[in-house]
């Protein structure tokens, strides 16, 4: 995935921005940061145990975080997950492309935080 396809919830994010600050809008970005290393961590864990319900129950929450943060785009790609029925060697394949996505994601969202403050 390129940095040119990751999408962002714009108008998600310039509301978060009016109705609530800037500063706020970087720290529930900070707070995502935090949570990510967890929610990546989590998703290992159920792919080395081999768990599927562990699989699409971590992958259904940081679909919700990055939703709620508007990275529109992670979130598509953490719903197709969540529903997979692909192998383990699929699903090793989609979490290494899962952490360069919300690599590429995060930056893309400084970037607009930059723009927009």
């Amino acid at each position: 995935m390129n940095n040119t396809s990751i999408q962002l919830n714009d108008d998600l994010l310039k509301d978060y921005v009016q109705s609530l600050s800037i500063e706020i809008v970087n720290k529930m970005i900070d707070l995502y940061r935090e949570q990510v290393i967890i929610y990546l961590a989590d998703i290992e864990s159920s792919l080395e145990s081999n768990d599927d319900a562990l699989w699409q129950q971590y992958c259904h929450k940081m679909k919700g975080a990055a939703g709620s943060i508007g990275l529109q785009s992670l979130h598509a790609q953490l719903a197709f997950m969540e529903k997979t029925s692909a192998d383990i060697a699929e699903k090793a394949q989609q979490l290494v492309e899962l952490k360069l996505h919300n690599q590429q994601a995060l930056v893309k969202v400084d970037a607009w935080l930059e723009q927009n403050s």
